[in-house]
């Protein structure tokens, strides 16, 4: 067993646990970078085991990179759709893994935007993500989501 780091900066040795693998990069004054996404790509390779996985090496637990709002990706969707995107800060992208039954999604969506509206927020649009499922197993595949994004602009102050 080999001994941590010294307490240093944000890391504390007493925090260690031995549990499954997960990895964190950030720029400590919040500057967006390419090489963020690139360091987070290679934690992600370097971690074999991530949480839970199956006997099929193609299913494994899904992962995530939370990043700030690309504002210029939203721009163009919001242009594309002959939407009004507000300024960067005073809109937020709500990630929907969403049913693929259409009548059980147009529920799920009807109970969101009532939400929206309940805190005061208005709902810009929603964003179809595109998804490529090759490379993933049958079973991920066959139970796959929808994924959309719900776009929320800040409400009247």
């Amino acid at each position: 067993m080999t001994t941590p780091p010294i307490k240093q900066g944000l890391y504390d040795p007493a925090n260690e646990r031995d549990s499954c693998g997960m990895g964190f990069v950030a720029h400590v004054k919040g500057e967006k970078s390419n090489t963020l996404i690139a360091q987070g790509l290679q934690i992600l390779a370097n971690l074999d085991h991530r949480g839970a996985r199956g006997a099929d090496p193609k299913l494994g637990d899904g992962c995530g990179c939370l990043i700030q709002i690309p504002d210029a990706l939203f721009r163009a969707w919001a242009d594309e759709q002959r939407l009004s995107l507000p300024q960067p800060g005073d809109y937020a992208v709500a990630m929907c893994f969403l049913p693929r039954d259409e009548e059980a999604r147009t529920v799920a969506k009807e109970r969101l935007e009532r939400f929206v509206r309940i805190e005061g927020q208005l709902l810009v649009g929603w964003r179809d993500v595109p998804t490529n499922p090759e490379g993933l197993a049958d079973a991920a595949v066959a139970e796959m989501p929808v994924v959309a994004q719900a776009v929320v602009a800040r409400g009247p102050m």
